[in-house]
C-alpha cells in the first residue's frame, strides 16, 4: 500500500493532464499514472483543433458565435441523443476553459469551419507542443506523474447504494488510495477489437487509429463496479484517412488525417460518383464511406481549395499531404482520372453534375448546399491544378463510455453515483450523441477535466 493521495488522475491525455493541473492548482495532492512511456495518449494524433464559441479571435474574424449556437449544433449534429445537461454545462463553461488554457501560456493561431459547425469555431494549435506545456505546468504544479504505470483495477468499498471508489490498484500489484476520488481519462477502446466487435462491429473494417493504449482499460473497470454506458451503439469512424503510402522519408511527417470537404472538397468513390453529401459529419462520411467499395473513397478539388491549405488545423495542411505523397495532381479531370484509377468519363460527368448544381441550374443530387451545416456555398471546381486524396474510414476514437453527471461523477446502471469515481474525455458517454462535431472532444476534456477536478479536491479537502 502506497501512501495515499487527494486526487488520483488515470490517464495522461489533454483531459489527464488539464485534470491535473486544476486539481493542484485546488490544493490537492495530485498524482497522474500514465500507461504509456510518453504522456499525450490520442491527442498527440489529434489535429489540435478545439470547438470554442464567443472568443477575441472569432470576434476579430468577424464570426458571430455564441454558447447557444454552440449548443445547438452539439444537438442538432448529435441528433438530439446528446444528454442536453452535459451540452448546456459544457456550452456554458468552454469559453472559460479557453481562457484558461491561453492563461497557461497556449495560443490559437486559426479559427475556421469544420464538420458540424453552423460557423467557423475550430481553434487550432499545435497537440505536440500543446502537451508539452501542460505537462511542464502540471510538473509545476506540483503534482507527482508517473508514466508506464498501467492501472489494472479500481479499488472500491460495497455498500447498499452500491460502490464507493477509494483508490486504484496497479498492474504490479501495488495499491495507492485516494482520498477524493479516482478520474478515468483513459480514452476509448479503438485498439481492443474484442469490444469493438461487442459495441460497433459495424467498424470492423476500419482502420484502427487512436492512442496505441487505447484498450478500453477504464470503461472495463468501471463497468467492473456496475458503472452505465452510453451511446455505445452511436460509435463512427472518421473519413479522411489516407491510404496512399508516403514518399520515403515522409512516414513522420504525413498528416494521419485530410478534411478538404468543409473548404470545397468532393468525395467520389472508385466508380467516380458521389454518394454523399459533403458538408454532414465526417463521422457521418465515414459510415457512408465504408459502404463503398473497398471502403475506399477520393476526396478531389481544385487550386482554390489547395489555396486554403494551412499548416493548422493539420487536416487542413493540403500542401504538406502533397509534398509528402499522398495527393496526386493533375492538369485536368481526365488526367486525374487516369492517375488514380477512375473512369474518367464517369468523373467527368460527375463533376459537370455538381458544377451545374453549384450555378444553381439543377439540385445537387445529395442535397448539399453548403460547405459545412449550413455555413459557405459550395463553388465550381474548374481551376487547375487538380488534386485526389485516396482515403478510408479510420477509427480514431469511440466517443461512447460511462455515464456520468454533470460533474462528471460516474453513475451506475440504477441511477446512483459511484462515489469517488469521475470520468473525463473520450472516456466519457452521453455527450455527443448519435455523431460528433469537429473540435468539440478537446474541448470538451478540458471542460469537464477541470469540473471533475474541482470537485475531488473539495471532496478530499472535506474528508480531510
Amino acid at each position: 500500500m502506497h501512501d495515499p493521495y487527494d486526487v488520483i488522475i488515470v490517464g495522461a491525455g489533454i483531459g489527464g493532464l488539464c485534470a491535473a493541473i486544476q486539481a493542484a492548482s485546488d490544493g490537492a495532492r495530485t498524482l497522474l499514472l500514465e500507461k504509456g512511456e510518453r504522456y499525450g495518449g490520442s491527442t498527440r494524433m489529434a489535429g489540435g483543433a478545439f470547438a470554442f464559441a464567443g472568443t477575441d479571435l472569432q470576434q476579430r474574424a468577424g464570426i458571430d458565435d455564441s454558447a447557444e449556437r454552440l449548443a445547438a449544433d452539439l444537438i442538432k449534429v448529435g441528433r438530439s441523443l446528446n444528454d442536453p445537461a452535459l451540452v448546456q454545462t459544457f456550452a456554458g463553461r468552454q469559453l472559460e476553459a479557453c481562457r484558461w488554457l491561453l492563461g497557461l501560456g497556449l495560443s490559437f493561431h486559426t479559427v475556421a469551419l469544420s464538420g458540424g459547425q453552423s460557423v467557423p469555431r475550430n481553434h487550432s494549435l499545435n497537440p505536440v507542443a500543446m502537451l508539452d506545456t501542460l505537462h511542464r505546468r502540471a510538473i509545476d504544479a506540483g503534482v507527482a506523474y508517473r508514466s508506464a504505470a498501467p492501472v489494472a483495477r479500481l479499488v472500491a468499498e460495497r455498500g447498499p447504494r452500491g460502490a464507493r471508489v477509494t483508490g486504484v490498484e496497479l498492474a504490479d500489484g501495488g495499491r495507492i488510495p485516494a482520498r477524493g476520488g479516482v478520474i478515468l481519462a483513459t480514452g476509448g477502446f479503438s485498439r481492443n477489437m474484442d469490444l469493438v466487435m461487442r459495441f460497433a462491429p459495424h467498424l470492423r473494417n476500419a482502420l484502427p487509429m487512436g492512442g496505441p493504449h487505447n484498450t478500453g482499460d477504464g470503461l472495463r473497470m468501471a463497468w467492473a463496479l456496475g458503472a452505465d454506458l452510453l451511446d455505445m451503439g452511436q460509435v463512427k469512424g472518421t473519413f479522411g484517412v489516407p491510404t496512399g503510402t508516403p514518399l520515403p522519408g515522409c512516414e513522420d511527417e504525413a498528416p494521419k488525417l485530410i478534411s478538404a470537404m468543409y473548404k470545397g472538397a468532393v468525395i467520389v468513390n472508385g466508380q467516380g460518383r458521389r454518394f454523399v453529401d459533403e458538408s454532414v459529419s465526417y463521422k457521418l462520411i465515414g459510415d457512408r464511406c465504408l459502404e463503398q467499395p473497398d471502403a475506399k473513397a477520393f476526396q478531389l478539388f481544385d487550386a482554390s481549395v489547395m489555396a486554403q491549405s494551412s499548416e493548422m488545423p493539420t487536416v487542413s495542411d493540403y500542401r504538406r499531404a502533397l509534398r509528402t505523397g499522398l495527393l496526386v495532381e493533375a492538369t485536368t479531370i481526365d488526367d486525374l482520372a487516369v492517375r488514380i484509377g477512375v473512369d474518367a468519363a464517369t468523373l467527368a460527368q460527375t463533376i459537370d453534375r455538381y458544377n451545374r448544381a453549384c450555378d444553381g441550374e439543377l439540385p445537387d443530387e445529395f442535397g448539399r448546399t453548403s460547405l459545412g451545416t449550413g455555413f459557405g456555398k459550395p463553388r465550381r471546381i474548374e481551376t487547375a491544378p487538380f488534386h485526389a486524396l485516396a482515403c478510408t474510414t479510420g477509427l480514431t476514437s469511440t466517443y461512447c463510455g460511462l455515464k456520468t453527471d454533470t460533474t462528471a461523477r460516474v453513475v451506475d446502471v440504477f441511477g446512483d453515483l459511484i462515489a469517488g469515481l469521475y470520468a473525463v474525455g473520450e472516456i466519457m458517454g452521453g455527450f455527443h450523441g448519435e455523431a460528433y462535431m469537429s473540435g468539440s472532444s478537446l474541448a470538451k476534456a478540458v471542460v469537464f477535466a477541470r469540473i471533475a477536478a474541482a470537485d475531488a479536491a473539495r471532496a478530499a479537502a472535506t474528508a480531510a
